[in-house]
């Protein structure tokens, strides 16, 4: 596609000027400078090419070039130096708007990125604004959060590496990638898991081992705040349980928001079926440890001594001892559901540090 032809009026009293300098040797006046600021920002405006108005204002300098009765007295320096000088508050000029439409882009996009990661604003506004960063939330949108050692801002390098990354893999997707609370946030289409699985696999490289949760595809401008609330919940819910895993799918963790959604009820459980452990010699915390790895090592007595370092023996005493003082044992089948279920409930409520 041919570049659009620059106006003549883009230039403005160009020819003028150089005319004047060749007769009188003298430099461009404040004046004149600031109008040719002021031809530069209307040019960054209108949307031309800084490389192109410089190779106009050369053609100019070639088709202008001042011819007369003074022609060959006159100071060639100072008439190429008013061409640098008239050029360098061009680009100024040119530049300052520049940055200054960066600026309300970024501002509008920090605005944008709030509105909808908190559910603000009116919802088919939103939709409306979300065209212009390349979002159709009309469709399905999911989203990753990534976490790592420290606070991350859009201008440092974490964040510009994983978008870097993604960019070079994904160029044509409509992806928005961004900072907020200081994680990693990036936003897909719901038909794109590929997408925030390579987007985990970066953020998880690039924030030395940090950790990341993906939320669940859902509808709408409303669906991409329950996505990013079902990642923040994983996150959390990674921290309250310990889990080892450094890329957590919210569908895979539904069923800890069940267990909790009656909190009452679950407290009521890990009082009756773990409370009696407080009456053990030196706490309840061993024992409770040592269901927690019992149940992860899929109930195996060998796996599970193996990640306590105890022996078998050492082990069957203390699922024994449970036994005793809960009533429940944990290799009956029909026990083992009740128990593995408050022992879960101990965790997400950080019980016994905290009361229930």
């Amino acid at each position: 596609m041919p570049e659009p032809e620059i106006p003549d009026e883009l230039l403005g009293d160009y020819a003028r000027i150089l005319a004047d300098v060749a007769a009188t040797g003298r430099r461009l006046t404040r004046d004149e400078l600031e109008d040719r600021r002021r031809l530069g920002r209307e040019a960054a405006e209108s949307g031309f090419q800084l490389r192109a108005l410089v190779v106009r204002h050369l053609e100019a300098t070639r088709a202008d070039w001042p011819v007369g009765s003074y022609a060959d007295g006159m100071d060639t320096d100072s008439v190429l130096a008013a061409v640098g000088q008239a050029v360098d508050a061009f680009a100024e000029g040119f530049e300052r708007a520049q940055r200054m439409t960066v600026r309300r882009e970024e501002a509008a996009r920090r605005e944008f990125i709030d509105d909808l990661l908190y559910g603000r604003s009116d919802l088919g506004r939103l939709a409306e604004r979300a065209t212009r960063f390349g979002l159709r939330l009309s469709r399905a949108h999911a989203v990753a959060v990534a976490t790592g050692p420290e606070a991350y801002t859009e201008t440092d390098s974490v964040p510009r590496t994983v978008e870097s990354a993604l960019l070079a893999r994904f160029g044509g997707r409509k992806i928005l990638l961004t900072t907020k609370d200081g994680r990693l946030v990036c936003i897909a289409p719901g038909s794109q898991p590929d997408v925030l699985r390579y987007f985990a696999k970066q953020a998880h490289a690039a924030t030395d081992g940090g950790r990341v949760a993906v939320g669940r595809p859902h509808h709408g401008p409303g669906g991409v705040v329950h996505s990013y609330d079902e990642a923040l919940d994983a996150l959390d819910l990674a921290e309250r349980m310990d889990l080892d895993d450094p890329v957590l799918y919210a569908a895979d963790l539904l069923v800890y928001p069940v267990l909790t959604r009656d909190r009452q009820a679950m407290a009521d459980l890990v009082r009756s079926q773990l409370g009696p452990l407080q009456r053990a010699r030196g706490g309840p915390q061993p024992l409770l440890k040592t269901l927690n790895v019992y149940f992860e090592a899929g109930c195996v007595a060998a796996e599970t001594a193996r990640r306590l370092s105890l022996s078998v023996r050492a082990l069957t005493y203390r699922l024994e001892r449970i036994h005793q003082l809960t009533g429940s044992d944990p290799s009956d089948p029909m026990h083992r559901y009740t128990l593995q279920t408050a022992v879960i409930g101990a965790r997400l409520l950080d019980w016994p540090a905290k009361e229930v």
